[in-house]
This record gives structure tokens, sequence and C-alpha cells, in this order.
């Protein structure tokens, strides 16, 4: 006989969210197209391209996807253990610094946002 599945919580499915692919690869597309627009000086439509398409994966995720499957991985219990409320700050804190570096056309200040969202992704495997 089968074991029951799990029913995740909102928060649970909240953060495991995060790490299904369609989400993933929606919020990397969105980052690419924002800052490109941010670039080009054009900052609503840039925040819209980096928030609305995000928020609609998420919302479609949460409500179609088996996050169970994701919650019972590897990648899951990372998340769940190190991807706190202050690292999901962190990875804003990064995304507006790439916007702004995008703003004023400075390269390096992109890359630094880019940077700090990939250290807020890895702090467990830094500090564990």
């Amino acid at each position: 006989m089968e074991a029951p599945k799990r029913v995740l919580s909102s928060r649970e499915k909240e953060l495991y969210q995060q790490i299904h692919p369609a989400k993933l690869a929606t919020d990397i597309a969105s980052f690419v197209l924002s800052t490109y627009i941010i670039w080009m000086h054009q900052l609503i439509f840039g925040i819209l391209a980096g928030f609305i398409p995000a928020i609609i994966a998420s919302v479609i995720v949460v409500r179609y996807a088996d996050l169970e499957r994701y919650a019972a991985s590897r990648l899951g219990r990372y998340v769940a253990k190190y991807m706190t409320r202050t690292m999901e700050a962190v990875r804003f804190v990064g995304l507006f610094v790439s916007w702004g570096g995008a703003w004023y056309h400075i390269w390096w200040i992109i890359g630094v946002g880019i940077l700090i969202v990939i250290l807020a992704w890895l702090r467990g495997k830094i500090i564990p």
C-alpha cells in the first residue's frame, strides 16, 4: 500500500516553488529581460518585466505543480534549511543592485548583484 502524500503548507509551497525548473527558468529570463529594459532607461517596463512573469509563474507552480516531489529532494531539504526569509531578502537586494548597475550602465555592478543572488543561494554551502 502506498503512503499518502504529505500536504504542504502555504509557506512550504511558497518555499519549494522557488526550485521548480519552470519557476527558475522564468526568474532567470525575467532578470535578463528586465535588466536590459532598465539599461535602456525604461524603468517602469523593466520592473514590470522583472516581476509580472515571476508572479504568474509562482501562482501557476504553486497551484498546479507537484511540489511534494521537490520538498522530498536533496535540493528541497537544502532550501528548507537555508533559504530563510533573510536570504530571500538578500536575493531581492541583489536584483536591485543589478538593476542599479543597468540603469547607470556599469557592468561590474550588475555582476555584483548577480554575485549577491548566487551567494544567497549558496549560503548553506559557504556557511553551513
